[in-house]
């Protein structure tokens, strides 16, 4: 195959030394490279700025003559100020996209040896992104002691980026990626195949990404120990300096959410009787971890979407904004597209903070990792007490049965396992966790699934006897299980979009707005709260009593 390589013109290394006859005795990158006997190149293609002309046609003269069978191609290459690292990567960049280079049939190769540190970074950069094919070159005079043997032809080093090739260097890779996946598993062996996969792609996008990352599944899935794990991983390696800051965003309500999240001024409201930075001006430079950011409130739902895309915000009661840069991880068991159909939540927050979502599943779709969870909480447990607690045979083999039961539906994921060791652990005498414990311990598990199961089962017969619709179940909380005997259907259809417009506001007067926006609009009514109240009082209802269920 032919070979071709691409160099920029080393204003100094190439200008180095004499201009007459004995300049063949001075090293001369470019030049050096076209005097090699192991290392031919039919293609030499060399980039320099027009004001070195006069040099480039003396290098070229000289490769031809070292070379003959070389092709010379010479390529004007302006650079306003080769220190410019914008400006440097992307006219070479451009080089590169305006290039079709036949990598199948010729053999590339990039020098890297002379030019500006800023090029060569940007060759470095655009050859590991395959932008410019081959392999890099790097020259060398040879040093003083082989100066003598070497003489102008100098030194040259191939450098293959195909980290294959390096099997150390591969190892070393391979084993800090393993480590990587193994602290976001909190060091658990896991042997459910897609969860795996899932926390390798999790830790690939950890390292390399800033932007939000969400993450869903039921309670108790881990969703909060992942972000505080994921937290760790970018704080080890340098890419968060600030804190770990973990919101629960269902305890969040009024003028509270906004002053704990984005602060307020003394005085903002009754009780404010001092600044409060507020909990994203304490994650700037770390990571803020949104629970359950379904809850939010409109407003709050607002400011955040400008404090991820502004990295700004203004406290509650200030005039002045505040700037606080942090890496965001939002949390969430409810189907967010849902509540954007319903006008619960804002299409434009969900599209900032879904670039990377990751469901995790619960317990129930990963029995296989159960024993080796078993064996991490038995770990914790050790730790937490400095006693020693372990399951003789026979309980473990009844414990597992029972846990990787399909029967056994875990609905409280790794919190209710967490609870379940728990209980094992304080009841077992002399830190034996014998069979009888876990028998006990199977029975008391059963019972709450029963009443668990019984609740439900409950609650889905009462919602199909009225009217086979779901979606009425809050109006038999309110007035009664017999609701559907007392009022026409007709009646009820507007009721419950009542109740939802008022479950979904902060106060009467936002639920009025919502509800009467046509005939507010029309001036046809003036007291949207007053109407609004006058309503539900048909039925015996409050906006106080419907919104705090």
């Amino acid at each position: 195959m032919k070979s071709s390589i691409i160099s920029l013109l080393g204003s100094t290394l190439d200008a180095h030394g004499p201009r007459g006859k004995d300049r063949w005795n001075a090293w001369r990158p470019n030049v050096a490279l076209a005097m090699q006997e192991t290392l031919h190149f039919d293609e030499f293609h060399l980039l320099y700025q027009s004001q070195f002309q006069s040099l480039a046609d003396s290098v070229i003269r000289d490769i031809r003559t070292a070379s003959p069978d070389t092709v010379v191609i010479p390529e004007i290459m302006e650079f306003d100020d080769p220190w410019d690292f914008g400006e440097v990567y992307g006219k070479l960049y451009d080089y590169a996209l305006s290039r079709r280079f036949d990598r199948e049939e010729r053999d590339w190769y990039v020098h890297i040896t002379t030019g500006s540190h800023v090029a060569q970074i940007c060759l470095f950069l655009l050859n590991e992104s395959h932008h410019l094919p081959g392999r890099l070159v790097q020259t060398a005079p040879g040093g003083k002691k082989s100066q003598r043997s070497c003489g102008p032809r100098g030194t040259y080093r191939v450098i293959d980026l195909e980290l294959s090739r390096y099997d150390a260097l591969a190892r070393r890779f391979a084993t800090e990626k393993r480590d990587d996946v193994a602290s976001l598993k909190g060091g658990i062996e896991t042997r459910n195949a897609a969860f795996n996969a899932l926390i390798e792609t999790v830790e690939r996008v950890a390292v390399r990404s800033r932007d939000p990352i969400l993450l869903t599944g039921p309670t108790g899935a881990g969703k909060s120990q992942l972000a505080r794990r994921v937290y760790d991983l970018k704080r080890a390696k340098g890419q968060l300096k600030g804190a770990f800051v973990d919101v629960n965003c269902a305890t969040l309500r009024g003028d509270q959410a906004t002053s704990a999240l984005f602060g307020h001024r003394k005085g903002a409201y009754t009780g404010a009787a001092a600044d409060r930075p507020g909990l994203l001006k304490a994650a700037d430079g770390g990571l803020l971890f949104l629970d359950e950011i379904g809850e939010l409130g409109a407003d709050e739902q607002a400011m955040l979407l400008r404090a991820i895309e502004e990295k700004r915000f203004l406290p509650l009661g200030s005039d002045k904004e505040t700037e606080s840069d942090f890496q965001l991880i939002c949390g969430t068991n409810r189907d967010l597209r849902a509540d954007v159909a319903a006008g619960r939540f804002r299409e434009d927050l969900l599209s900032r903070i879904d670039l990377w979502s990751f469901r995790l599943p619960g317990l129930a779709e990963r029995r296989e990792d159960i024993e080796p969870n078993l064996d991490y909480e038995l770990e914790q447990w050790n730790a937490r007490t400095g006693k020693r607690l372990s399951f003789n045979r026979e309980a473990r083999r009844r414990f597992l049965a029972w846990a990787l039961d399909p029967a056994t539906p875990w609905r409280g994921n790794f919190r209710e396992f967490n609870a379940c060791v728990t209980r094992l652990a304080t009841l077992a005498d002399g830190g034996r966790v014998t069979k009888a414990d876990v028998e006990e311990e199977i029975k008391r598990g059963s019972a709450e699934t029963r009443l668990a199961s019984d609740s439900s089962d409950a609650r889905a017969a009462r919602a199909a006897s009225l009217s086979g619709d779901v979606a009425a179940y809050p109006l038999a909380e309110l007035l009664g299980a017999d609701f559907a005997e007392r009022f026409d259907r007709f009646e009820l259809a507007q009721l419950r979009e009542v109740v939802a417009a008022c479950r979904e506001s902060r106060t009467a007067a936002e639920a009025g707005k919502k509800l009467f926006a046509v005939s507010r609009a029309a001036k046809k009514t003036t007291n949207d709260t007053d109407r609004l109240a006058k309503y539900l009082a048909k039925f015996g209802l409050s906006f106080k009593t419907i919104a705090a269920p």
